[in-house]
């Protein structure tokens, strides 16, 4: 490993380049401003990433005529760019993403990656993000890092030798850390009603955000849960805390908390920093989901956009326009349909912010079906839970229409009818 500064670091990428950049809390943020600052001497310029962190100032004018967004996910910080010509979205399974690089699908020149000083034996951590990165590590052909004394060292399959990096800056800055909002009265309620189907040892799996959050708030008197999720954040720290997460019953890394992402608070880093009990492995293992399906009980707990009257789930475009991505969803709502006793659930309010039903009789035009209907089992709004499983098109669309807003059920009864024939009760 070779330490360099900032601006000698990103002058080997050369015109035509494919690069990955490290996601989430990890986002090497200070190389990738600078690398922008070559925009004039540079074309053509691939950028490979998941969600990253930051401004994303190569999405912005100037520097968008000299870098491409090749993006496996969209976050606020490119959702311009790839709805605009300046970028575009690959759906692709988080689970399969490996392959687009193991495979040289897409050849990698460079990696941009944060990581913690070496140890004694040389090694350093890819902290708080393996996901995709492993992989990308593995196959880019220069790896560029920002190494960071203020990076976690991480359990699991995150580690790389110092001999693996080519060119290195040291930084000494914090890590990206998210605040939590107040829950409302309607995502306490569902935060009620989705903990309602979680039983004692189950292992969970669930994303960031309120409704996440009101759900573990409703865990405080649960035995023995587990967790095997994509990411976590702040949320699990207290039922860890307080004996609820043991991960006993668990068969796949018995006792583990395991992840490849995590971000939330500085609390959250320090948590994870050298602790044992908390493994970060790669994308392609934690979404497996023939790993998946041998814990028990799992209770995958997603969200959605949009969902029809036969249970389609659009949970990544508004109508034509790409609004997040396909990520881990289909992975853990399979493996918990598969898992022993597991449960996958939808949850989410029975309106956007702007007050229109998210049941809706047809999804909008040009949505994507992130979900099939055919794999929806629970769908859980403020209203109640309706458990699609085992019901058909009139049955599904009953149940649906009971747990939607009140203002919309008589419209939506009406748009069910004039699909179907009439609603069998």
């Amino acid at each position: 490993m070779r330490y360099t500064d900032i601006k000698e670091a990103v002058q080997n990428i050369q015109s035509g380049d494919r690069i990955f950049f490290q996601g989430a809390a990890m986002t090497p943020v200070l190389l990738i401003n600078a690398l922008c600052e070559r925009y004039k001497e540079l074309e053509q310029v691939e950028i490979c990433q998941a969600h990253t962190e930051g401004n994303a100032r190569y999405t912005q004018a100037p520097y968008n005529k000299s870098f491409k967004v090749n993006s496996f996910f969209v976050g606020s910080n490119i959702r311009s760019s790839v709805n605009g010509s300046n970028g575009d979205y690959m759906p692709i399974f988080l689970s399969e993403i490996h392959h687009l690089f193991r495979q040289d699908i897409l050849p990698l020149d460079a990696a941009f990656i944060q990581v913690s000083e070496p140890d004694a034996h040389g090694y350093c951590s890819l902290g708080t993000s393996v996901d995709i990165t492993l992989p990308a590590v593995e196959k880019a052909k220069r790896i560029i890092a920002q190494v960071n004394p203020n990076i976690p060292r991480t359990h699991g399959d995150g580690i790389i030798h110092s001999s693996k990096i080519d060119i290195a800056v040291h930084c000494d800055v914090k890590m990206k850390v998210t605040e939590t909002n107040p829950l409302s009265e309607t995502e306490k309620q569902i935060g009620k009603n989705v903990a309602n189907l979680i039983d004692n040892g189950a292992t969970l799996q669930m994303g960031i955000g309120n409704i996440p959050n009101a759900v573990l708030a409703n865990l405080r008197d649960h035995k023995g849960l587990g967790i095997h999720t994509e990411m976590f954040s702040d949320g699990i720290l207290p039922l860890v805390q307080k004996g609820v997460i043991t991960g006993e019953h668990k068969i796949v890394k018995h006792g583990k908390i395991v992840t490849c992402f995590a971000i939330g608070s500085q609390e959250l880093y320090d948590f994870v920093d050298d602790n044992p009990i908390v493994h970060f492995k790669e994308a392609a293992y934690t979404n497996d989901t023939a790993i998946i399906r041998r814990n028990p009980k799992v209770t995958a707990i997603n969200s959605a956009i949009e969902i029809d009257l036969t249970g389609q789930v659009c949970a990544d475009t508004i109508g034509g326009r790409q609004y997040s991505g396909v990520g881990g969803q289909m992975d853990f709502i399979r493996g918990a349909s598969l898992s022993k006793g597991g449960k996958p659930i939808f949850a989410m309010t029975s309106t956007t912010a702007k007050g229109i039903s998210k049941i809706t009789p047809f999804l909008n035009q040009g949505a994507g079906v992130t979900t099939t209907r055919a794999h929806v089992h629970y769908v859980v709004t403020e209203y109640g839970v309706a458990n699609l499983f085992g019901k058909n098109l009139k049955q599904r669309a009953k149940a649906l229409i009971d747990i939607a807003h009140p203002d919309f059920r008589e419209q939506l009864s009406e748009d069910a009818f004039k699909r179907f024939g009439g609603l069998q009760f």
